[in-house]
């Protein structure tokens, strides 16, 4: 099986989604937003130092663990996660695209060099002294940033290499997805027998185009979402669950067990 992951399985860790049950209304910062104007990046960093100093000490929950011992067994081929958190990656998994990036890496718009974020806290940390401090008690966002207006006076470094502008090495919306990525995925979607997603509502086309495909290539889709996505049409099955405690069961117990507790019948996928 493969997996397609979204930001629902990480709420239990603590991080915020965008568009689960109750969440408020977000707008994130487009790419094209953060490289109009210094103001824009000194706006983008102000959240994100904050933002870090908490996304950068959550911990893998059950359903990250779950997934990891799933691939350990045999039972997912492949995962794909829409996340930037790199709590996949921390529960221990190995086949995997990180299909956004991860924000724990930044890149050089400019000259393309790389560095890890914690490197960018400390510069953040030097040039901004209680920064952290004076804004400790701001609500989280879902890409590791805060609820932050007033950012005038936060000093943004420069890379260290050639002076240029600095982002965290994720794809921000307007921006596309690596190609070599995309690519992977299809190819794990072509070995595979089924696909199951967790924990996304599927709204924006970059997740949604691996659901378009498993179901024109006749693979069964099965989704585990509190509320409603914009794949249900196209799923084999829908179900309404958590997805810590279902994958904990699912990768706890016979197949078919498990799905009979809940009320389906997919023994054709165990």
């Amino acid at each position: 099986m493969v997996v397609l992951t979204g930001a629902g399985l990480s709420t239990d860790s603590g991080i915020p989604d965008y568009r689960g049950p109750g969440a408020p209304v977000r707008m994130p910062m487009t790419f094209q937003e953060f490289v109009a104007t210094r103001d824009s990046q000194r706006r983008h960093w102000a959240r994100a130092h904050v933002g870090w100093s908490r996304m950068g000490s959550a911990e893998p929950n059950d359903g990250h663990r779950a997934l990891a011992r799933l691939e350990a067994t045999g039972g997912v081929a492949f995962l794909i996660t829409q996340n930037v958190d790199g709590l996949h990656e921390r529960a221990g998994h190995q086949r995997m695209v990180a299909l956004h990036g991860r924000v724990s890496e930044v890149v050089c718009l400019d000259c393309g060099g790389r560095t890890q974020r914690t490197t960018m806290q400390r510069l953040l940390s030097d040039a901004n002294p209680g920064w952290l401090q004076q804004h400790a008690s701001v609500a989280s966002r879902p890409d590791g940033d805060v609820e932050l207006d007033e950012t005038v006076g936060f000093v943004v470094p420069s890379c260290e290499a050639c002076g240029g502008r600095l982002k965290p090495d994720v794809v921000f919306f307007g921006e596309n997805v690596p190609k070599h990525r995309v690519e992977r995925c299809y190819a794990a979607l072509d070995q595979a027998d089924a696909l199951l997603v967790a924990g996304s509502s599927l709204t924006v086309m970059s997740g949604l185009r691996f659901v378009r495909y498993a179901a024109k290539a006749g693979l069964p889709v099965v989704i585990v979402n509190r509320g409603a996505t914009r794949g249900d049409p196209l799923a084999t099955v829908k179900i309404e669950a958590g997805c810590s405690e279902w994958l904990s069961a699912w990768s706890g117990a016979r197949h078919e067990d498990v799905l009979s507790g809940l009320g389906h019948d997919l023994g054709r996928l165990a």
